[in-house]
């Protein structure tokens, strides 16, 4: 079993080190990851986001695709391969820097199988140490898991003090949840101090009490009787996340754009070419964000501060 942090690193290197995860695409991971990790950035914290799906849309989600910073995963394969430290990109917004993902990940799974031939499961302890001897810079770490890959979904659970699972009202986000348990239990056997921080509602009504009762009942039998669904949900608005993806912005930096583009009828006076109008729900959904933040930091601090958490057991 190994030690948490690293000479390097110290014990509590990795403390702050939140994973998100769910089996299932598309139940917002990867909108959550950036947007969280943006608006806490923001509000002056210092945020790392490593990202390990081959997708890689968080590219688009802070606007760095194709930027010369844009390795494609390039740089972490090597980090894993000669078990040196990762190196941040810089930057991408003030206070936030990025591990970017991408094609080059799939280098990953034969690596992986083969030192799992070598090593059995200690190998999956690799993340952990090339992510420790940077993770003391930073107030919060993200890392935005793929779906439907065991093996770097393992070297996230492994390295990650903390687990946080989006879910959509539908069954396939719930069965993945399920899923994730199963991998939970096992990393556990190598990260003892694995631990999930909660569940959050993505993509949702916000007036659909009843579909979120529901949900909440689906997630307390998947947790043993209780419920750690986080009370904040985050409103579905698609025309939102099509701008948000489109131009690289981030809900609360769509929230400024559409505070300050002019009245519809204002350009349709002046017989001006206006770019395509930004969906005035961005709001809303900023909002949403903001709000899961301060219940995420919340319920960090309070779990930290107590040494309790949600019965990890009952996964």
């Amino acid at each position: 079993m190994r030690q948490r942090g690293t000479a390097a690193g110290g014990p509590d290197a990795l403390a702050r080190v939140i994973a998100m995860v769910n089996d299932k695409g598309g139940v917002g991971k990867t909108s959550l990851v950036a947007n969280l990790a943006g608006q806490l950035a923001a509000a002056d914290y210092r945020c790392l986001v490593v990202d390990l799906n081959r997708q890689a849309n968080l590219a688009d989600d802070l606007g760095y695709r194709d930027d010369e910073d844009d390795d494609q995963g390039a740089g972490l394969v090597l980090s894993i391969l000669s078990e040196r430290p990762v190196e941040p990109v810089a930057d991408v917004r003030p206070g936030l820097d990025v591990v970017p993902g991408g094609a080059r990940l799939a280098d990953l799974v034969p690596l992986m199988v083969s030192r799992l031939q070598e090593r059995g499961r200690a190998a999956f302890d690799v993340l952990a140490e090339v992510l420790a001897p940077v993770a003391t810079r930073y107030d919060v770490v993200f890392v935005d898991c793929p779906p439907e890959s065991t093996i770097l979904t393992d070297l996230a659970l492994t390295a990650a003090r903390w687990v946080v699972m989006p879910t959509k009202s539908d069954v396939g986000g719930l069965v993945g949840m399920r899923l994730v348990a199963e991998r939970f239990a096992v990393a556990r056997e190598r990260n003892p101090e694995l631990r999930l921080l909660g569940a959050v509602l993505f993509a949702t009504g916000t007036r659909s009490r009843r579909v979120h009762a529901e949900v909440r009942g689906a997630v307390e039998r998947a947790f043993g009787g209780h419920s750690p669904l986080f009370s904040t949900a985050v409103r579905h608005a698609e025309r939102s996340a099509q701008d948000a993806r489109r131009l690289g912005k981030l809900a609360h930096e769509l929230e400024a754009e559409v505070a300050a583009q002019p009245a519809w009828w204002a350009s349709l006076r002046d017989g001006t070419t206006a770019p395509p109008r930004l969906s005035a729900a961005a709001a809303g959904v900023a909002e949403d964000y903001r709000d899961v933040g301060v219940e995420l930091l919340t319920v960090l601090r309070a779990a930290e501060e107590s040494g309790t958490d949600h019965d990890a057991e009952a996964m």
